[in-house]
């Protein structure tokens, strides 16, 4: 399939295949969000599996911004021994992996912060327990705070970090019209509103020096009334790649959706997979950097038609891997049948019960 197993560059990093691991939230940290031998197995069986570049679940980059429970952590340097247990893992099975770097904002988990979260803006409806909107200091203790984390996975031997500006966390909120009501020069026009992020990668740029790969995840569109549009995303996407971004992973939605979340369920046939292909391929045409396509790609044949026809530069999944580990060399082998994943979305199940994510589906049909 063109183009697809080819050996590409990323800034110094250069990588197998055109496939990516996106992130997710795995379930399987420490309390306090150290590494686990388990976190460490799921990540190598993936470089050992062929997947060209591993982007780690969401590790949360100050306590309060924690989303679930047995999150990845990288807050703090006691993390570091741990973080680079799995970075040598997965280089000894032939991987890259980038940290993914995140803040849930208003959907961090209050019963393990034990804090107000911390919100963009504070506005009726909001939600039902109190808030902290961000003051201009907060604003720079989170840059400083994204900052130190991209500088400790630099040190535990990641290859690159990626910050998480999607799906509804702080920066898809600062960027979203929907949660920034801000009067300030964090709020308004799509410059002001992308202001944090650019900053804390500027800022981030500099910590890690020119040759360390930087990249973003963002909502193409949040689908939502009054949320963030696409010509604003592109328009944010310029100002990330001015501010020193590398490349860029395409997403869209909010997690709290019910019928446009990232993770949509029954992709059964070709016409459902890729569902933010538009987007993705608006980026391609704004910018000269890397773009990465994620949502519900789930055959060989789709994402060669994708990388072939310009829409994106590379194919990332998360739920088809979960399954399957082992899906890109297979399909480098020959046998080009689509992912097994049937879309039913319920691995992230047993996560909440403190188990980790697994697939549900495979299991039953393992023991019928």
């Amino acid at each position: 399939m063109t183009d697809l197993f080819d050996t590409t560059q990323i800034n110094s990093m250069t990588l197998a295949n055109r496939f990516v691991r996106s992130a997710t939230w795995e379930g399987m940290a420490a309390d306090d969000g150290a590494v686990t031998s388990r976190l460490t197995d799921i990540v190598t069986d993936l470089a050992a599996g062929g997947v060209g570049l591993i982007i780690s679940g969401h590790s949360y980059v100050l306590p309060e911004g924690q989303a679930g429970p047995k999150q990845m952590g990288i807050y703090k340097d006691e993390l570091i021994n741990g973080l680079t247990s799995m970075t040598d893992a997965v280089h000894k099975a032939g991987g890259k992996m980038v940290a993914q770097l995140a803040h849930a904002g208003t959907f961090a988990a209050e019963t393990l912060t034990r804090t107000p979260p911390h919100v963009v803006s504070v506005y009726d409806g909001l939600a039902k327990t109190p808030r902290h909107e961000l003051t201009l200091s907060d604003i720079e203790n989170l840059v400083s705070a994204y900052v130190r984390a991209a500088e400790r996975a630099k040190e535990a031997g990641f290859d690159g970090v990626q910050i998480h500006a999607a799906h509804g966390y702080l920066f898809s909120q600062f960027l979203s019209p929907v949660y920034n009501r801000r009067q300030d020069a964090y709020g308004g026009s799509i410059e002001n509103r992308s202001r944090a992020l650019c900053d804390t990668v500027a800022a981030v740029r500099k910590a890690v020096g020119t040759d360390f790969p930087v990249l973003v995840k963002i909502n193409a569109q949040d689908d939502v009334d009054g949320g963030l549009t696409l010509e604003d995303s592109v328009a944010a996407a310029r100002l990330l790649a001015q501010a020193g971004i590398d490349a860029i992973e395409v997403s869209g939605g909010f997690l709290t959706s019910k019928t446009l979340s990232p993770s949509r369920m029954g992709i059964n046939k070709p016409e459902k997979e890729a569902y933010f292909e538009q987007g993705a391929a608006a980026y391609k045409q704004a910018l000269d950097i890397p773009v990465i396509l994620v949502g519900g790609i789930r055959s060989l044949e789709k994402a060669g038609e994708l990388v072939a026809g310009g829409v994106t530069d590379y194919i990332s999944m998360c739920r088809p891997l979960i399954r399957e580990p082992g899906l890109i060399n297979r399909w480098r082998s020959g046998d080009t049948r689509p992912a097994l994943c049937s879309s039913d979305n319920l691995c992230f199940r047993p996560g909440f019960r403190g188990e980790g994510i697994y697939c549900v589906t495979e299991q039953r049909e393992n023991t019928e």
